[in-house]
């Protein structure tokens, strides 16, 4: 388990490298001079001098890249061109917000889907199973943005059970915390929910038919225990494997529920920099989402071995 774990970082270190390098040339080699974006058009050739100093742009572009990442290393994502505010501060005032929204969301759907997974397997072809195939086509067929505004509407407008939107930190009042994101969970697990169960159906119908489970069967198992205990925990690992990636994603993909429901987290802040051109606090989000990704990878690696003995972590 050690020698995997070590071998699993170092190849996560080396990606996160390979981003950064690749991120760096992208938005600093490639781009358009940031003084001069911020400078104007009435700007003299002093004032742009002055601002590309300042900036660090007037270095050559190794010794960029050497302070960029050195940076880095030490957790320093720099500062904003368009407010001049620490990117640190940027990210940690919106990241709250997005794993909140993420967290709660990837939870819910994860549950849920694994859930519904395994009564439509266990009663394949049943009324059960096909009333649960058509929830699933239509939560998988009605868009984010169509869902957050409905349930706006129903659960907020007509009938206040819920804010019409914003957020509250979670240790400034829990209970807002939570009335707060309930509907924007929702909207986040619906369409994913939809795709877990019918990804874990078709997993455990597949493992339901296998010898083991047919043994234990026959050792008078019930059909529970053998449902749960010898065919669930085989049928999860290619969930596991999609709930690592799609949980990496989220993190850079929440912007319509964001947007919606008026959540000020990383989705809004990467919106307003890039309307900004503002580069390192869009290089920041970037990295971030990789991060997050690299990290999730690593962690399903892991869980995937534990679920299914076959796997062996050399």
């Amino acid at each position: 388990m050690l020698r995997f774990l070590i071998r699993r970082v170092l190849s996560g270190v080396l990606v996160m490298w390979l981003v950064t390098t690749v991120v760096f040339i992208l938005f600093f080699a490639t781009s358009r001079d940031p003084a001069a974006r911020f400078a104007g058009k009435s700007a003299t050739p002093a004032t742009l001098a002055l601002l590309r100093h300042r900036m660090g742009l007037d270095e050559p572009l190794p010794l960029q890249y050497w302070h960029f990442v050195t940076r880095l290393l030490s957790g320093d994502l720099g500062y904003s061109y368009a407010t001049h505010s620490s990117v640190n501060g940027l990210v940690t005032d919106a990241l709250p917000v997005t794993l909140s929204l993420v967290g709660g969301a990837s939870a819910l759907w994860l549950l849920t889907g694994v859930a519904t997974g395994v009564i439509s397997a266990t009663r394949a072809h049943s009324a059960v199973d096909r009333g649960i195939t058509v929830i699933v086509i239509v939560g998988m067929s009605v868009p984010a943005f169509v869902t957050a505004a409905t349930l706006l509407y129903l659960l907020a407008f007509r009938l206040p059970v819920f804010p019409l939107g914003g957020y509250v930190p979670l240790h400034a009042d829990p209970v807002g915390w939570l009335q707060h994101l309930i509907l924007p969970w929702i909207t986040g697990a619906l369409l994913q929910s939809a795709f877990y169960t019918r990804m874990t159906r078709g997993s455990l119908l597949d493992v339901l038919d296998e010898d083991y489970v047919r043994t234990a069967r026959a050792k008078g198992l019930g059909e529970r225990r053998v449902v749960l205990r010898h065919g669930l925990r085989s049928a999860l690992t290619p969930v596991v494997t999609q709930f690592g990636m799609d949980l990496g994603a989220a993190l850079s993909g929440a912007l319509v529920t964001e947007t919606v429901f008026g959540l000020q987290g990383v989705g809004q802040l990467t919106v307003r920099s890039m309307t900004l051109g503002d580069l390192p606090v869009i290089m920041a989000v970037v990295l971030l989402a990789a991060f997050g990704i690299v990290v999730a990878s690593i962690v399903v690696d892991v869980v995937y071995a534990l679920l299914d003995p076959r796997v062996r972590l050399t």
